[in-house]
């Protein structure tokens, strides 16, 4: 079977009345700031890619370098064609994660989100977006501050379609209130093979409360694509370099060699098996896959076959749990 003869999955992305695919588009990396060496020509025909495979789904952030401006250009060319673009703005105070005593006006303001919406539209070229994200979030913050009347004016004017928060790093619990109060549309989090925990309350709150799902860092920022290995190194300014500092691209060599030997895969099959592990979930609306070459996207656009994991797969994944948080040091 060719990658043009896959019937791609497409999920209802919770209550905001979007069909979106199963794997979207992650664009991150591709706008020059966290991740080094993409170049905009193969981004371009990256994203142009995973369109002409159904991709439809794209997220993007302020804060992302050249991303926002690179989907635009991207998105622009398909006129009419069923696109979705979802961004995120950043706090004012310029602080992530969210701390815990932190007044919701002085992380996201009413001005400060009108003004972040308006620069990401003219950047971007686009009329509106899909889905706008608070980048940070607080459950401290429900029922306080004027940024619920700022998103509702935002969607009464047209320039959103649906409200979300990008729910701080391996803390899922973190948005409970928010799901419960019925205000938020989607919730964006790190759920992966070895992240477990948003399975446990997470997951269950998004399906009873018709709250859609975008997963992030499903492949760990590399560590579940199978090559990492104990000698990878990134260049100079790419911010893995500290995520996969000291002896930790050797941990993760050897929790991988655990696992395809428990699975009984190779290592170039890992990403492969991690991405079906998230999608299993029927509360995933979508898995944003970082992917800023072609080779990438027809890689994992393979995942969108609807081919199922075994009990014994998902049993065997399951026992692979190994919550951490990298991003802190811990």
């Amino acid at each position: 079977m060719t990658l043009e003869e896959i019937a791609v999955q497409y999920r209802e992305l919770g209550k905001t009345g979007l069909t979106v695919s199963a794997l979207g588009y992650g664009a991150w990396g591709i706008g020059g700031a966290g991740w080094v060496g993409a170049e905009d020509d193969e981004s371009l025909r990256a994203l142009e890619r995973g369109i002409d495979l159904g991709v439809n789904f794209i997220d993007t952030a302020r804060g992302y370098g050249e991303s926002e401006r690179l989907v635009g250009e991207v998105v622009r060319r398909h006129p009419g064609q069923d696109l979705y673009v979802a961004t995120k703005v950043p706090p004012k105070n310029g602080t992530f994660p969210a701390p815990r005593g932190l007044d919701p006006a002085k992380a996201f303001p009413g001005d400060h989100i009108r003004s972040s919406v308006e620069e990401s539209l003219r950047v971007s070229g686009l009329e509106a977006f899909d889905v706008f994200q608070f980048h940070v979030w607080s459950d401290e913050w429900v029922g306080r501050g004027d940024w619920l009347e700022t998103v509702s004016d935002l969607k009464q004017q047209g320039k959103i379609r649906a409200f979300g928060v990008s729910i701080n790093d391996f803390q899922p619990d973190s948005a409970l209130e928010l799901i419960g109060s019925g205000v938020v549309d989607t919730v964006q989090v790190i759920f992966n093979v070895f992240h477990q925990q948003p399975e446990e309350r997470l997951l269950p709150a998004c399906a009873e409360h018709g709250v859609g799902v975008i997963v992030r860092v499903a492949l760990d920022e590399g560590g579940l694509t199978g090559r990492i290995t104990a000698d990878t190194r990134f260049p100079d300014g790419d911010f893995r370099n500290g995520y996969f500092r000291g002896d930790r691209p050797a941990q993760v060599e050897q929790r991988i060699k655990a696992l395809d030997e428990d699975l009984g895969i190779s290592a170039d099959q890992t990403a492969d098996l991690a991405l079906r592990y998230v999608l299993e979930s029927p509360a995933v609306s979508t898995v944003i896959a970082g992917m800023r070459t072609v080779r990438n996207v027809e890689r994992n656009a393979a995942t969108m076959d609807g081919r199922r994991l075994s009990a014994a797969q998902l049993d065997t994944l399951k026992r692979h749990r190994w919550e951490r948080n990298w991003y802190l040091g811990d």
